[in-house]
């Protein structure tokens, strides 16, 4: 199939693009890297009167470092990551993750800015950045709000922006010296989308010891403390671990499998 008939606009600013959507009231599309948007205008899943093109608006591919957390542009690529554009210093998580996402050609015009708006359960930039507790800058007609990453992702393919607001750029904090982040995902084959995602983040000089079960039914299941999830010995207690996955909703045996084995292999990496 083919796309329905749109217009295609080519935004200069971020206030220009979010004009826009709010003029439109819900028949413009935002598009940048059209990795996920793209299949769904053949399909005719979605059927946008007008296409919004933001990539040349310069706050989109920005890449702020700051002594805590880096600030990154919606727009910036997966590429761009994996091939460490970004300033190190506690992100190296970051290009591991994105390394293996999808294939070279996707991750050259996917954004981290599309990935978290699409809102995949199955998306690995939606699981990492919750776990990392990154934070989503969004911009609006009336100016600009924060919220966490956990709290963008509202459900399966569905996020926190109103009609007229746009993803700025999302915050990422800078792991301690003595902090570690685990990321695991089980898939058929390499460059599929994940069946199971487990990432952890323990990071004692910050006080964070969290946890996310990704690629579930709908947004990620965030742990905000997984200390009780601990033995004595330091491994991971796959009794209670089982039990908070049912807890959660994971109740079908194989699919409990799947996500306790990827939840135990980033623990292990987090706490070696």
């Amino acid at each position: 199939m083919k796309p329905a008939a749109f217009d295609f606009v080519r935004a200069a600013s971020i206030a220009e693009a979010t004009r826009l959507l709010a003029e439109t009231r819900g028949e413009a599309r935002l598009v940048a890297g059209a990795q996920s948007l793209g299949p769904m205008l053949n399909l005719r899943l979605a059927q946008p009167r007008i296409l919004v093109d933001i990539t040349g608006i310069p706050e989109l591919v920005r890449i702020e470092d700051e002594s805590d957390a880096v600030t990154i542009g919606a727009c910036v690529t997966t590429a761009n990551i994996e091939d460490r554009r970004l300033p190190g210093r506690g992100l190296d998580a970051l290009a591991s993750v994105a390394a293996h996402i999808a294939y070279r050609a996707v991750r050259n015009r996917g954004t981290i800015g599309g990935s978290v708006c699409h809102a995949d359960p199955a998306a690995d930039w939606v699981s990492l950045l919750c776990v990392l507790g990154a934070e989503c800058i969004i911009a609006g007609p009336v100016g600009k709000r924060r919220i966490p990453a956990e709290a963008f992702v509202v459900g399966a393919y569905e996020n926190a922006l109103g009609a007229a607001e746009m993803l700025e750029a999302i915050r990422v904090p800078r792991l301690s010296a003595r902090g570690r982040c685990g990321y695991y995902k089980v898939c058929r084959k390499a460059g599929e989308f994940a069946l199971a995602i487990g990432a952890v983040l323990i990071d004692p000089d910050r006080g964070h010891f969290r946890a996310v079960i990704g690629a579930a039914n709908g947004r990620p299941v965030v742990l905000a403390d997984m200390r009780e999830l601990r033995r004595s010995s330091g491994k991971l207690d796959e009794t209670a671990a089982t039990r908070e996955l049912g807890k959660n909703g994971i109740t079908d045996r194989i699919d409990r499998r799947q996500k306790l084995a990827a939840l135990k292999r980033a623990y292990d990496q987090a706490a070696a």
